[in-house]
């Protein structure tokens, strides 16, 4: 192949890396994929950690030794991240988003790739340290959320079902008390999708009483995995003493009107405080 020029190496290695966000990429592979030195291939790497720290992009992180290389770890910066939870914040308040019942119809944000692509972001920031394997969700509407979690990471992502399938083989299957309702429902994870021991950060788009949270906590428990924290975008203030006792929410949804169609939902912001946000 004809000598590829440096510019064109560099937008090249910066979409590869920015594909896999946290995939460790080894120099020779670059190296072999474009026919260069591995110290030209490190001058490129240099710039492009420079242009990304300077506009807030992310970080390049780079890996010594024989099995080391070079990483993409995407960052939001505080003023982006705050701006982004007002805004869905803002959205979640409209009045003709409130379903009989006290909910919020939520699904239009959930399925929208852009937005949970930079709160799955967040939630890398923010739960970075706990160091998960794998990323867990229960079907269906957590799944684009949780998925883009997965995306940040760079983990596989296990779903559980509300019910066993045949096509999935034996399975692990639990019955829990959903916390608002007192219902009781059935839940099931395929004993091949996760291993033993391994750590999982379970994420969910909403929590009120913590009922689904607390099934997938005792079924990740009962295949022998551990639960190394849980996510939510959006939780309720009340009932104050949840199902779980240790959890990250994106949004703290405090009161729903039916009457006066007013939510007010408020930001966890970076700060770690929830911001006013009363409509």
């Amino acid at each position: 192949m004809d000598k590829v020029r440096k510019m064109e190496r560099v937008a090249a290695l910066t979409k590869i890396l920015s594909d896999r966000p946290r995939y460790l990429f080894s120099l020779s592979h670059f190296s072999e994929l474009f026919g260069a030195a591995k110290s030209t291939i490190c001058e490129d790497i240099t710039t492009i950690k420079e242009t990304m720290s300077y506009f807030g992009l992310g970080t390049i992180e780079t890996v010594a030794g024989a099995a080391g290389g070079v990483r993409f770890i995407p960052t939001v910066p505080a003023s982006e991240t705050d701006e982004l939870l007002h805004e869905l914040a803002r959205r979640l308040a409209e009045p003709d988003r409130i379903i009989p019942g006290a909910f919020l119809y939520m699904s239009d944000l959930l399925f929208t790739p852009h937005l949970m692509a930079k709160v799955g972001e967040i939630f890398l920031e923010r739960l970075a340290h706990l160091a998960p394997d794998y990323i867990l969700t229960v079907e269906t509407k957590g799944i684009p959320l949780a998925f883009m979690v997965a995306r940040a990471f760079d983990l596989p992502l296990i779903t559980v079902r509300r019910g066993s399938r045949v096509t999935e083989g034996s399975a692990v299957s639990i019955n829990y008390v959903t916390g608002s309702s007192k219902r009781i429902q059935t839940m099931s994870l395929p004993k091949r999708a996760l291993p033993a021991k391994a750590r999982v950060l379970i994420m969910d788009d909403f929590m009120k009483a913590g009922g689904t949270a607390r099934g997938m906590v005792d079924l990740v428990q009962e295949v022998g995995a551990e639960v190394a924290g849980i996510g939510v975008l959006v939780a309720t203030a009340e009932p104050e003493h949840k199902l779980v006792d240790d959890y990250s929410a994106l949004l703290i949804l405090h009161d729903v009107d039916e009457h006066t169609k007013v939510t007010d939902i408020r930001p966890v912001l970076t700060t770690g405080e929830p911001s006013g946000n009363r409509k």
